[in-house]
């Protein structure tokens, strides 16, 4: 099991500093709503700390609708974000719609993320039961919600520089 104090650097704003009126865009799903809604919180307490406008919060039924969402924000919105996070929870049940549902999500947002010109941020939960959402909102394994919107902040750090720097090929 991944823990948040693997990755100590995540958490290591200071690259972040310069970072100045960052537009960001969020797509939570409705399906497991309480656990979406404090991946939101999470995000938004980075947010805060950072300066960060939300330009777009929109909910979409479940978790295969997300790449969707993204896709269409990324390319129809009036307003572009520099980055998107998609938050989600799924819970395996008895059947293998669990597995179709991870797949599909997974795939759909990887493939936006290698194709696109805007960072998807996976902050979909995929989990066994209810009381592991609550293990990654501020339990055991840190807070997923402010870890997305931190990759979210050094995604979008990243793309400002290779912007402004020329690449040697």
């Amino acid at each position: 099991m991944a823990l948040s104090s693997a990755s100590a650097t995540l958490f290591d704003t200071a690259s972040l500093s310069k970072l100045q009126y960052a537009k960001i865009a969020v797509v939570g799903t409705e399906w497991n709503e309480k656990i979406v809604e404090e991946l939101f919180a999470g995000c938004l307490r980075v947010f805060e700390q950072h300066n960060v406008k939300i330009i777009h919060n929109l909910r979409v039924p479940g978790a295969v609708e997300l790449p969707y969402a993204c896709s269409a924000i990324s390319k129809r919105a009036y307003e572009k974000p520099e980055a998107i996070i998609a938050l989600g929870a799924v819970i395996r049940g008895g059947t293998p719609h669990f597995e179709y549902v991870c797949e599909s999500v997974v795939q759909g947002l990887t493939s936006l993320n290698t194709n696109g010109e805007i960072p998807i941020i996976f902050g979909v939960l995929t989990l066994d039961n209810e009381a592991q959402a609550w293990e990654r909102l501020g339990g055991a394994h840190g807070h997923k919600g402010e870890e997305a919107a931190l990759a979210a902040l050094k995604m979008i750090a990243f793309k400002r520089t290779i912007e402004v720097v020329q690449l040697p090929y």
